[in-house]
């Protein structure tokens, strides 16, 4: 468990774009009481719904830690947002970030958390560790949500399914992957910062051998197609070892997330691809249903299209915000075989 204390200020900096402040958005989205507000530069354009406050009012309000709520490529803390993370630390404010460059690596905000005696985590960093995948047959059951890009909702997707497992009165935990996914839940590892030999093995450690009617819900990572981010979504799904995977997909993007050069693959390909790599650990994984955010596209157009997909590949196709994921849920059972 990583126990930062709440409640929080959600950092976001100058991001222009909801997928670079997608991690603030989950936090309020998921876990609102745990945050007082948010604190934004000049120019961003993306809010969260919380009040703006500054460090001090934040502190002032209750508030134990400033989280930086974004993402980017590179996972670099831009250097004009250091002055704004100092003045945190200077507040009485914990700092908490995801991102791949280590807040202790800047020095003015090491020398800082020194001199006001607060703490620093680096939540996107492993502190244990892991393994190389064995590809040992485990108990339990396990879902894993894959993609056709990054940021199409696997995440989201993920805790929607835990959620309505849960009120099902299900056995099932949702297994984060991704820093988003630790600041919700409280534990997990982050498998993009995993050494490449050990991203199995971390998947392995995070979704062990459980009950033989016990769901780990896995948060999938970047997508087998993606060519800046296929390895890690392989590893993931090799030491997942799922026999259900959801494809998740969105619907309106023109090119793969970043590579504007790339283009998407078809559904039907990604479907093929993470079977063939699922097989590998579970010979009997099997793909029960598409997850897809419809945001860019009206209510009839969504309907439509989930329509569509439903009858081009016989297996039930949802939005979570406009369906629910009810209908994946009930393709669970029954159980798959235990063969891989």
């Amino acid at each position: 468990m990583i126990e930062i204390p709440t409640p929080w200020l959600l950092f976001l900096g100058d991001v222009e774009d909801a997928i670079s402040g997608k991690t603030s958005l989950a936090i309020a989205y998921w876990r609102p009481e745990r945050c007082v507000g948010q604190l934004r530069l000049e120019g961003c354009r993306v809010d969260v719904g919380l009040e703006d406050l500054s460090a001090e009012e934040a502190r002032s309000r209750g508030a134990r830690a400033m989280i930086v709520g974004t993402v980017n490529p590179g996972g670099a803390l831009p250097e004009h947002w250091t002055a704004a993370i100092v003045g945190a630390l200077e507040a009485g404010l914990d700092v908490a970030s995801g991102m791949h460059q280590r807040l202790a690596d800047v020095p003015e905000i090491y020398s800082a958390a020194q001199s006001h005696g607060r703490r620093l985590f680096d939540i996107r960093h492993p502190s244990e560790s892991l393994p190389c995948g064995t590809g040992e047959p485990r108990s339990g059951r396990r879902l894993l949500t894959v993609g056709t890009d990054c940021s199409v909702g696997k995440m989201f997707t993920s805790l929607a399914l835990e959620k309505e497992m849960r009120a099902r009165g299900m056995k099932v935990d949702f297994r984060a992957t991704g820093q988003t996914g630790i600041f919700i839940s409280g534990s997990g590892i982050c498998v993009d910062a995993v050494v490449s030999d050990f991203i199995a093995g971390a998947a392995e450690v995070l979704s062990p051998a459980g009950e033989p009617d016990h769901w780990d819900v896995i948060e999938g990572q970047g997508s087998l197609y993606h060519p800046s981010f296929a390895g890690v979504t392989l590893g993931l799904i090799h030491g997942a070892q799922p026999e259900a995977l959801v494809l998740c997909h969105e619907p309106t993007r023109s090119h793969m997330r970043g590579r504007p050069r790339q283009a998407l693959p078809t559904v039907g390909e990604c479907l093929e691809g993470v079977l063939g790599a699922a097989r590998l650990t579970h010979r009997e994984a099997r793909v029960v249903g598409i997850s897809v955010n419809t945001s860019g596209l009206t209510e009839a157009a969504a309907h439509r299209y989930l329509a569509e997909l439903e009858e081009e590949h016989g297996l039930p196709a949802v939005d979570p915000t406009r369906t629910g994921v009810g209908r994946i849920v009930d393709a669970l059972d029954p159980p798959a075989g235990s063969g891989s």
